[in-house]
């Protein structure tokens, strides 16, 4: 079988959206469920390795203290059995509750990050699943994105591998805060594997469910044996690219720098193909689930009593690479604040300041127009702001990829602007306000950006000497509040480097 489900078992789910509540098994919990003894990991690589002719745009490769936490400027632990409004079970019918218990997800001392399903005295499994915190991973125009993870998929096989389901995937970022807008916004499954079986699932997932041009909710699929050793006993570096570089683009997937599938826009259509790739761009998720479509369909009803717990996934490096084009290059998240280094994608974070992602998805109120009409002029605004930034104009144009809800309230339109001054002396040199989004009335948040145009602008650009950037968000139209984003939902792309 060369895909990657058989069953949806939640109208139009993520294959694989899982969320967590906190369950920490004690040490004497574990012995009580039987579990096995951890072995000793593998030394991991270290450092991300070079890419001669690649651009490194982000990357982790998980060095930290034993049992220690993923970084959590990088990285969201999700928690549960599904987001809060989304589909049930993560939409597929997984077992296991997600956790932020290092029993089930941590560095391991050696350069590792550990993901490790768990059973517990009552038959109940825990494991976990990480996400980064940034979702504007994407292709520049005219060039290439690389996505790259050096991964050893649990070390299980037969009967005790019954329904082990790792992987190492994206789902496009207009997913975040709706969780019914799957398969349309895209999910590129880098690795997935289940029961153990020796080979490595590369899918496409997109269009609509059931059926359309990814044969949902299958997707376009294929999978490879692992090169020399096995999946399970050994690190294997799985691969995706993005290629915009062709006509038509081409998505391709790898396993040790081995081609073993490949998607072109032409084979979907540009309405689809435009549909999950026309947006802001996507996040990364690292996951073992336990359980669900994927295995059963394999394997019958899964897990079993002969599946095994305590094999844990060890994940060395995840990197993030462009090659050629310009513009809407994913960036290093920023410092805070932003000073002369670091990314120019700033988010709005609680408290109104500007820097890098912080926490977990987080919300503030937008008021309510009153009925009056404040197109142009902000109104009670929401403000954020980053301060002493020194950084050259790299002669683009601001982008924005805000995450706001007008709930049930009919008729509201949010709107944005933006204000630059060059060397902090209190003068804004450049402000540009953007057109209004009116927003629907159906619950989950949309994506406002930049696409809805400018509406005004004064000043010029120019580089940015301990300079100072701020945002101003409200509602110019309607009758009701919204709500708008922050933490590490809302980013705002600076035209600086």
């Amino acid at each position: 079988m060369s895909t990657s489900s058989l069953t949806a078992v939640a109208p139009n789910p993520p294959r694989r959206k899982r969320r967590a509540v906190l369950a920490a098994l004690s040490a004497a919990a574990l012995a009580l469920a039987g579990l096995t003894t951890a072995v000793a990991a593998p030394q991991a690589r270290g450092d991300v390795p070079p890419a001669p002719g690649w651009n490194l745009q982000w990357s982790d490769d998980f060095t930290g203290p034993a049992r220690s936490l993923p970084s959590s400027a990088d990285w969201q632990i999700d928690t549960g059995h599904g987001y809060p409004g989304g589909p049930a079970n993560w939409g597929t019918g997984e077992i296991q509750n997600y956790t932020d218990s290092p029993d089930n997800v941590s560095l391991d001392g050696s350069g590792n990050l550990r993901i490790t399903p768990l059973r517990d005295s009552a038959g109940d499994w825990t494991s976990s699943r990480i996400e980064t915190h940034r979702a504007d991973f994407k292709a520049p125009a005219g060039g290439t994105l690389r996505i790259e993870g050096r991964i050893q998929m649990p070390n299980v096989t037969g009967d005790a591998a019954l329904g082990y389901w790792p992987a190492f995937w994206a789902l496009g970022s207009p997913y975040r805060g709706n969780y019914w807008n799957w398969p349309g916004i895209g999910e590129f499954d880098i690795m997935e594997n289940v029961n153990g079986i020796n080979s490595v699932w590369g899918v496409l997932h997109c269009g609509v469910n059931p059926g359309g041009p990814c044969n949902e909710t299958t997707g376009l699929g294929d999978k490879e044996v692992c090169p020399g050793a096995s999946c399970q006993s050994a690190f294997h570096r799985y691969g995706f690219e993005w290629d915009r570089s062709t006509s038509p683009n081409e998505l391709r997937w790898y396993v040790d720098d081995q081609l073993f599938h490949s998607v072109n826009a032409d084979q979907v259509g540009a309405s689809t193909w435009a549909q999950m790739t026309d947006h802001a761009g996507y996040f990364l998720l690292l996951n073992v689930a336990v359980g669900g479509a994927f295995p059963d369909a394999l394997a019958g009803k899964t897990p079993t009593a002969a599946t095994v717990p305590g094999h844990p996934m060890l994940v060395d490096y995840v990197a993030v690479w462009t090659r050629g084009g310009g513009g809407g290059t994913p960036t290093d998240p920023p410092t805070d604040p932003p000073g002369g280094g670091g990314s120019s994608t700033l988010s709005l974070r609680a408290g109104g300041e500007l820097g890098a992602a912080a926490g977990s998805a987080s919300t503030t109120t937008l008021a309510s127009a009153g009925g009056a009409n404040h197109d142009g002029a902000p109104h009670t605004p929401q403000t954020f702001t980053a301060s002493g930034i020194t950084k050259k104009y790299d002669g683009g144009s601001t982008g924005f990829d805000l995450f706001v809800d007008a709930g049930s309230a009919v008729g509201n339109g949010q709107q944005m602007r933006v204000s630059y001054d060059r060397t902090g002396d209190g003068s804004w040199d450049r402000t540009e306000t953007y057109q209004y989004f009116a927003t629907d009335p159906v619950t989950g948040y949309e994506h406002y950006t930049q696409d809805k145009g400018l509406k005004a602008s004064t000043g010029s650009h120019g580089d940015l000497v301990n300079g100072k950037v701020r945002i101003e968000v409200w509602n110019a139209i309607g009758n009701g509040s919204s709500t708008l984003g922050t933490g590490n939902q809302s980013t705002v792309r600076i035209p600086y480097e």
